[in-house]
């Protein structure tokens, strides 16, 4: 096998070929869509010569593999990835120049698959490009979801969810094997088997079929193409053609809409009980089919499993894919009659747990009740770890019953249920956190019974972004800086950036970062007016809180700022002249139940709504929330940032990537000592990050002591001010009910995350924003400094230490 030449004739005799022959059409003729498909499948030539031999090594080697278990991989837009990796980017836009096809118009085309609800699913995304980049056989296991998180779009300013529909002009990215289907059991009971005390028979009620999609994860331009393999649930009898001659059409394919909603949508609404036994087929559904796929498919026929440790490692990234531990002991223990004691010392060599979350909500827990009905035999399986593991506690901390029952996997209270953070833990060989504090705070608080008894199996990997999408292609401007300044081996070696230090002092270079900037926000603007409808100066500090929607976030701080800082102008406190001109971006979408969330960005709407069109402010202050933020939104958005706000309570942020986005692109970071933020203010310096807020212990004492809002809302006359304003419908229309009250009531009486409590200090913050983007020089130069002392957070060095620290796998070489 060869791949096409690397030059112009040769990639344009493949688009030409994909055109004709694989779209049905002449290019006369051609749609956008048809050219895009065309496009992308040519490109997808190029790399699946490279593919192919990497499969074939890998099966013939044998190498360890990283398995990546997620239920979130949020890809991006794949096109200019691709050209990327394989250095295709000036030879696809030469060939199509000389065809008379604009290569700018096939990109607006593709639609980004929304396989990921945020941060786990963007860091799943880069991790899986530095596996490549690193020459490290791996492979990310996940879910095809038909439509994905949803289109988010705004109706007088509130949420409204649309489905997203990124599969309705074909995704030219993905293969399918229906060939390599994969049966998925649920339901039935089980029976004992005789002559065994171990195993048992699962006799399922019924069955749904995995069918497995590929895409391929190129490395950059180093020859490895490694495997997404994300799995469609379908019925295995879509059809029942009696019933449908019989006149009952809805009833005919009913088995086959049963199976399918298992992958319908990313994350369904878990209020109900069915949305919460729906999250748990979605779960099980895609571990047993990648468990069955690897075990079955890429391993040799004949291979020990007792060696299974030498050969993977399956990282479980946070709670949803834990069902996968109960699941390998089933098929060792029932289905090839292994002993308990030898699966289990197998099965706990080879999962690897990584916990995303410190707030205690986001630890899944599964009720017995519907665990026993969905998957009678795990929970068998699981009610035996815990007695084996209890038998341990009980020896190790003798009499200690009530130790005991904080670290059993089974919860007695409020209903009895599987704490899946406790199995993941028991039967991980490691766990890691994902930021220096939030690791911290995992061993000594969350975790903490686990971590005095296994020490040695917690440890920390701090996230990172790969600066391939996020610096190369989202911000060309600075990419070709830093080159030229300093060669591209920071592309693959983000460390190398502190070679920019020097030119923080240059007068010219600052310049010019500057002037990269500027362009960076006009088109920023260009693309809001385009997509969204929406105006901005190109000119004014861009000010952007892109994040999940959540309480402990804090957009309510933000929110309390600007309003602020409207009360002031309009009450004449702060002299309009005094304001920097801002533009403010939130980009967030809210989960379809989390009511709170909902009314947040409905009064961000009613603020920027009354704000932007009052004529008091002459234009200085602009508020704007685009709907549905996105991957391809945020590559334009962060290299646009002059601030990155960072705000949410001390210790209730694990990690955050957006901050690392930011600040590699050159924006200052306002923030609390909380997550990542720690360590970005210790590598780019106090002087260049704006640091405000109680720390996590401060924040816990006052919180122990008896934190009081109210007495907040009463002792400071400018968040007074701003809250009553608020209250007042002001940006409501004079409506004082709905979200104004509740969001309103929330912070002054209960306040879960203290905003009130660090809105003083966040304001005092801001006014020193306010006072330091005045020197242009001197914020060039702090913004030059957090690019150049920002490349620890690169994808490239966390997989690094994961290799280190927890895989023990080893390059490989497609040479070698």
């Amino acid at each position: 096998m060869a791949a096409p030449d690397h030059t112009v004739e040769a990639f344009t005799w493949q688009f030409l070929h994909e055109i004709n022959y694989g779209q049905g059409v002449d290019l006369d003729r051609a749609s956008a869509n048809d050219k895009y498909l065309a496009l992308a499948r040519t490109v997808r030539h190029y790399l699946s010569t490279r593919w192919l031999t990497a499969l074939r090594h890998q099966y013939r080697d044998q190498a360890k593999t990283v398995a990546y278990l997620s239920a979130e991989f949020l890809l991006g837009p794949q096109l200019e990835n691709a050209l990327l990796a394989t250095d295709l980017e000036e030879i696809a836009a030469e060939s199509l120049r000389l065809l008379g096809v604009d290569i700018d118009e096939l990109r607006s085309v593709e639609i980004e698959p929304g396989l990921g609800n945020g941060g786990l699913g963007r860091l799943a995304a880069c991790f899986i490009d530095s596996l490549a980049t690193l020459n490290v056989p791996s492979i990310g296991y996940g879910i095809r979801y038909e439509y994905g998180i949803f289109r988010q779009t705004f109706v007088d300013g509130k949420q409204v969810e649309k489905p997203d529909h990124w599969l309705r002009l074909g995704s030219p990215w993905e293969i399918p094997h229906p060939e390599n289907a994969v049966e998925v059991s649920f339901g039935g009971r089980t029976e004992a088997v005789e002559g065994s005390d171990v195993a048992r028979t699962w006799i399922p009620d019924w069955h749904v079929t995995a069918v497995p999609y590929n895409y391929m994860v190129p490395g950059y331009r180093n020859g490895r193409v490694n495997t997404l393999r994300l799995w469609s649930a379908k019925a295995q009898h879509e059809f029942d053609l009696a019933i449908f001659n019989a006149g009952d059409y809805a009833e005919a394919v009913r088995a086959r809409t049963f199976a399918e909603n298992i992958s319908k949508v990313l994350y369904p609404e878990d209020s109900t009980p069915q949305g919460k036994e729906l999250r748990l087929q979605q779960q099980y559904f895609f571990v047993a089919a990648s468990l069955r796929d690897f075990l079955e498919t890429v391993l040799p026929d004949d291979y020990d499993l007792h060696r299974l440790p030498e050969r993977i490692t399956w990282q479980l990234n946070d709670t949803h894919p834990v069902i996968a531990v109960p699941e390998l002991m089933r098929i060792l223990v029932d289905e090839r009659g292994w002993g308990w004691d030898e699966a289990w010392e197998v099965t706990q060599k080879v999962f690897a747990y990584t916990c995303h979350t410190l707030l205690p909500e986001a630890l899944e827990v599964w009720s017995v009740d519907l665990l026993g009905r969905l998957l009678p035999r795990h929970l068998e399986i699981i009610y035996r770890i815990n007695e084996g593991f209890l038998e341990e506690l009980r020896a190790t901390y003798p009499g200690d019953e009530l130790r005991v029952r904080r670290m059993s996997i089974i919860a007695e209270q409020p209903e009895r249920s599987v704490r899946m953070a406790h199995l993941a833990t028991v039967a991980g060989f490691k766990v890691n956190g994902v930021a220096a504090l939030h690791s911290e705070l995992l061993r000594d608080k969350v975790l903490n019974d686990f971590a005095e008894l296994w020490p040695d199996k917690f440890t920390n990997v701090t996230n990172g972004v790969t600066p391939r999408r996020f610096v190369r292609l989202a911000n060309p401007g600075l990419s070709g800086l830093i080159t030229e300044a300093i060669g591209d081996g920071w592309i693959t070696d983000l460390e190398q950036l502190r070679g920019l230090e020097p030119l923080a002092d240059d007068a010219e270079f600052r310049r010019r970062f500057r002037e990269i900037k500027g362009a960076n926000k006009h088109r920023l603007a260009r693309v809001l007016a385009e997509r969204d409808g929406l105006e901005i100066a190109g000119d004014a500090m861009l000010d952007a809180m892109v994040k999940r929607l959540h309480e402990y976030k804090r957009q309510s701080l933000k929110l309390l700022h600007i309003v602020s800082l409207y009360e002031g102008i309009t009450s004449g406190r702060l002299p309009l002249e005094s304001v920097t001109p801002r533009t403010f971006v939130f980009g967030a979408k809210a989960a379809p139940g989390y009511v709170r969330a909902k009314e947040t960005i409905e009064l961000i709407n009613a603020v920027g709504a009354t704000i932007n069109i009052d004529p008091a402010l002459q234009g200085r202050l602009k508020v704007v929330f685009p709907a549905n933020y996105n991957v391809g939104l945020a590559e334009t958005l962060i290299p646009a940032a002059d601030l990155s706000e960072q705000i949410s309570l001390a210790g209730k942020e694990a990690s955050g990537t957006g901050n690392m986005k930011f600040a590699l692109n050159g924006a200052l970071t306002i923030g609390t000592d909380d997550g990542a933020n720690v360590e970005i203010r210790q590598l780019v310096g106090d002087e260049n990050f704006f640091l405000f807020g109680m720390t996590e212990p401060e924040a816990a004492e006052l919180q122990a002591a008896g934190y009081d809002p109210g007495e907040y809302y009463e002792s400071d006359p400018e968040l007074k001010a701003a809250l009553d304003l608020l209250a007042s419908g002001a940006f409501t229309g004079g409506e004082r009910g709905g979200a104004v009250a509740s969001i309103f009531s929330s912070l002054t009486e209960r306040d879960r995350f203290m905003a009130l409590a660090d809105f003083r200090a966040y304001i005092d913050a801001q006014e020193r924003v306010e006072e330091a983007y005045a020197d242009h020089e001197a914020w060039s130069r702090s913004a030059v400094l957090n690019v150049a002392r920002s490349g620890f957070f690169s994808s490239d060095r966390s997989i690094q230490d994961y290799l280190d620290r927890i895989w023990g796998a080893k390059p490989v070489h497609q040479a070698d």
